[in-house]
């Protein structure tokens, strides 16, 4: 009963009235970023995506070009809680998590929640904490849930955690690891706007800022709809071994020292039906993995010491990947 129950799910295309719905708020969502930032819409659309695909986001740019604001952009767009916490080295675990602490009224120890008991939590900066402190978002990632001296406490969906890199300054830094790399769904980089959209900006910005009069487009009940609509696209079994094939073939290339997990290919199997979903079809095609498959995995792969010597790029190996690779019909 229970392995035809999961088949069930397996085929179960979302109703086109759903389908429909879903589509329309992620583009919604998209437009109303649109109205903040001066961005590439591929980056807003895999901003986007990540939070249909109940994923996590790196965005790894140069100082001052609307990482933050991206992240309130969206949470401000969707209705959803928003929480941010700037990483340092100083920072504890307790920080972010909550801790328990003795109340004087009761008698009795109570968890006091932290900031990532929110719907998106932005984290500046990941890798200016410490190891110990970075890995206390994991089972938050993962698992949706925090553990406080032997007791469990649940994450309300829709939960994301949107954090930032800075690639130019990494004194005092500690690297992410790749077990926590590979919990983040998608990379994406904003990059500097044309010399239109920035003189557009420093008009638009020298009042007040854009963001401040930003309106929700969304309620929090909607984006779970459109979860869940997105979590049910048809996947034929050939996309799912063209996905695995993938994988492989990232394992097997002597350029890179560490291949993409089976953990990756669930999320990239995952943002593709998101991408399916706004593409306003009920299943997955190839073009959507080949269309998601450099920001789902690009992060993932570590690179050999002499690929490194010859300034390969994980994102370029994907492509060639995906170039190399037969496309189901």
């Amino acid at each position: 009963m229970s392995d035809r129950m999961t088949t069930d799910r397996h085929v179960r295309s979302p109703a086109p009235g759903d389908l429909a719905a879903s589509r329309a708020l992620v583009e919604r969502v998209i437009e109303n970023l649109g109205r903040v930032m001066r961005a590439p819409r591929e980056a807003l659309e895999l901003t986007v995506l990540g939070l249909i695909a109940e994923g996590h986001l790196i965005i790894e740019d140069f100082p001052g070009v609307g990482k933050t604001t991206l992240a309130k952009a969206l949470a401000r767009s969707v209705g959803c809680s928003f929480s941010r916490i700037q990483f340092t080295p100083d920072l504890l675990p307790s920080d972010v998590t909550g801790v328990n602490m003795f109340s004087q009224q009761t008698g009795e120890f109570e968890f006091r929640p932290g900031p990532v008991f929110t719907n998106l939590l932005l984290i500046d900066e990941i890798n200016r904490a410490s190891p110990k402190t970075q890995s206390a978002l994991l089972e938050c990632m993962q698992e949706l849930q925090v553990t406080a001296d032997g007791v469990s406490y649940g994450l309300a969906p829709p939960f994301m955690v949107i954090a930032t890199l800075n690639p130019i300054e990494y004194e005092g830094t500690y690297p992410l690891p790749e077990a926590e790399l590979d919990r983040f769904a998608l990379r994406v980089s904003i990059g500097y706007p044309s010399f239109s959209d920035e003189a557009s900006m420093l008009v638009e910005q020298a009042e007040s800022s854009p963001l401040d009069e930003l309106e929700p487009v969304a309620s929090t009940e909607e984006v779970l709809t459109a979860i869940d609509t997105a979590r049910h696209m048809y996947v034929e079994p050939s996309i799912a071994e063209y996905v695995t094939r993938i994988l492989c073939a990232t394992r097997e290339d002597k350029r890179l020292f560490l291949g993409a997990s089976p953990r990756a290919g669930i999320t990239l199997l995952r943002v593709a039906k998101a991408r399916a979903l706004l593409e306003g079809r009920g299943y997955v095609t190839p073009g959507d993995v080949k269309t998601v498959a450099g920001p789902v995995l690009g992060h993932r792969l570590l690179l050999s010491p002499e690929a490194r010597a010859g300034a390969l790029d994980a994102s370029g190996l994907v492509a060639e990947t995906l170039d190399r690779l037969p496309v189901p019909s």
